[in-house]
């Protein structure tokens, strides 16, 4: 009777925390997509695309996907992955080329609210935004690099997630499309929502916690920011935002410490419950997971090395906020 009690009070959460989340998106969703259709039915989307077409191709992507991108930056990987739907269909996507996007949108994405948190927890807000945008950028550029020289993942991508839609519907052929894609959404959410607390329930979180405190400490992060920084790892900025900037304002944390916890988070949070969602667009686990987590460590040591031999008036005035 207790363990049928456990489970009742297990999906009452699951189902009311999944409505409160997919409200929440619908606010942003719901404008995206009437702003895209706009786009498509002016004809402005080919001159978004030629606009972004040399950025996005060294990144081996068509250059309307730089909507995509600039779409997840500006709301959050949920309004991306909405204007990914209304227009990856038509493109013929390869497995490596949404790879390479999703990366990018995993490191760069919800600049608005996670810059924001950067910069009250005490980094410099410019610092921030070029370090996502930098290296996202610079990231899908090696890994389209890597997958073209060995030929890897050149398959036309399988888009079961993403229902057919014609390339010029009418506005009511139009609009039951977007309702099956906001569907599809909740049906996303609802499973993510669910295999995150399972995963805390068998104690699974618990495991990454401990497995990641040896890396942090060989990269060179204070043992005070350890807790903080895994949580945002494995769970994203969101929960661990609260923690950093409490912990930052009581001036017990070196701010140097904040700021390389906050490069490593930027560049891989949510390693559970983001690379679930861009791995159900199609997405491979070796660019999403592998990839992003051993170039993220790599990139964070390196900007250890290198502002460590920094001198404080330098530090102080162009990265961190006093």
């Amino acid at each position: 009777m207790l363990q049928k009690n456990k489970v009742i009070v297990f999906f009452k959460e699951l189902i009311t925390d999944t409505l409160k989340t997919v409200l929440l998106l619908f606010k942003i969703m719901i404008p995206v997509s009437i702003c895209i259709k706009i786009l498509q039915e002016t004809g402005m989307i080919s001159y978004i695309g030629d606009a972004l077409f040399p950025l996005m191709k060294c990144a081996g992507l068509p250059g309307e996907m730089g909507l995509v991108w600039g779409t997840g930056m500006i709301t959050n990987l949920f309004g991306g992955i909405l204007a990914f739907i209304s227009l990856a269909p038509s493109m013929h996507l390869t497995i490596a080329q949404v790879t390479v996007l999703s990366l990018m949108m995993l490191v760069a994405h919800t600049f608005p609210i996670e810059l924001t948190v950067a910069r009250k927890a005490g980094v410099r807000l410019l610092v921030m935004f070029l370090v996502r945008f930098g290296f996202g950028f610079l990231l899908g550029v090696l890994l389209n690099f890597i997958y073209s020289s060995f030929g890897m993942l050149q398959e036309t991508v399988a888009m079961k997630l993403i229902p057919k839609a014609s390339l010029h519907p009418t506005l009511l052929a139009w609009g039951l499309a977007e309702l099956r894609n906001y569907g599809i959404i909740i049906c996303i959410i609802f499973s993510l929502m669910f295999l995150i607390k399972l995963l805390k329930v068998i104690g699974v979180i618990d495991l990454i916690t401990r497995g990641f405190a040896p890396v942090l400490r060989l990269l060179g992060i204070g043992k005070e920011v350890s807790t903080i920084a895994i949580v945002g790892l494995s769970l994203g900025v969101v929960y661990g935002g609260a923690l950093i900037i409490h912990e930052s304002e009581t001036g017990k944390i070196d701010k140097r410490d904040i700021f390389y916890m906050m490069v490593l988070m930027g560049l891989c949070h949510s390693v559970i419950e983001d690379t679930i969602l861009m791995m159900s667009l199609g997405a491979d686990y070796t660019g999403v997971l592998i990839f992003r987590v051993i170039l993220a460590l790599l990139i964070t040591y390196l900007i250890v090395k290198i502002t460590k031999r920094l001198p404080e008036r330098f530090v102080n005035r162009f990265i961190i906020r006093k």
